[in-house]
């Protein structure tokens, strides 16, 4: 996919989909594939850089929830929806000729397009305009934000969002850049990573035990629309990575030998 950098930085986005499961709340995670240079076998949340096409005319005509964004905020929300699109096969979107969300059959109608949207043969915006569809940003609720520290070589500039996923929409990994797919409970992906039966690398970490801390989806995002998100970059200080303990996890320093780049 195109990037648009700005000081050296890949914008990303990355979406925490969540459902009330029998046990609690669930979030959808995929496994990278291993060819993937980026968090290679991590178990992580849907997500990816933002396209050039994310910001096109086309798209800003047929969005719901973008007034008085600014052109990064925007990018970063309408990369957000294409990507949980692309990697899991969830819409945030709806039929414009009803206000209704797409259903499953229209996910099954579009899957020809979705194919085109994967091959850059399309661009969200033009899959919005053939499907008769609006992007649902309001749906969005805004999460996280992390940059990559600087001693790393690649770095993201990546803004995590929180979304109930649709009801009858069926999340499952695309088989390309994932490989598998879990709806998981937060405590239940903590402790697979400490049982190291996954690998949950330490942006992931700290979002799963943050949102973590609600019991269900309301409590979630009535939670996150209530908390200011701070920008967390963190730095290397000796042996440890720190980030700004006002980002509210709880956690202000990591060993670096827990920290996979």
């Amino acid at each position: 996919m195109s990037e648009i950098q700005g000081a050296g930085l890949i914008p990303a986005a990355t979406i925490l989909l969540v459902r009330d499961g029998a046990a609690g709340l669930e979030v959808f995670m995929v496994v990278r594939h291993h060819k993937i240079d980026s968090f290679s076998g991590a178990l992580v949340f849907p997500g990816g850089k933002v396209d050039k096409g994310d910001t096109h005319e086309s798209v800003r005509t047929r969005i719901d929830g973008a007034e008085g964004l600014d052109d990064w905020e925007f990018s970063m929300r309408v990369a957000a929806i294409r990507e949980a699109y692309e990697e899991c096969g969830v819409l945030l979107a709806r039929e414009e000729r009803t206000g209704k969300l797409v259903d499953a059959a229209k996910l099954t109608a579009l899957e020809p397009m979705r194919a085109g949207l994967n091959r850059n043969e399309l661009t969200i915006g033009e899959l919005m305009e053939k499907g008769g569809m609006r992007l649902a940003a309001d749906l969005l609720t805004p999460f996280a934000h992390w940059i990559t520290p600087n001693i790393m070589p690649k770095r993201f500039d990546t803004r995590f969002y929180l979304a109930a996923a649709p009801e009858d929409h069926l999340a499952v990994h695309d088989g390309s850049e994932s490989v598998d797919s879990v709806w998981i409970r937060p405590a239940d992906a903590m402790a697979e990573n400490d049982a190291g039966t996954k690998t949950v690398i330490f942006p992931t970490r700290m979002n799963v035990l943050k949102l973590g801390r609600s019991p269900n989806i309301g409590h979630a995002i009535e939670t996150a629309r209530a908390t200011p998100v701070v920008t967390v970059e963190p730095r290397v200080d000796g042996k440890v990575l720190r980030i700004p303990a006002e980002a509210g996890y709880g956690v202000t320093e990591e060993p670096l030998t827990n920290v996979r780049p």
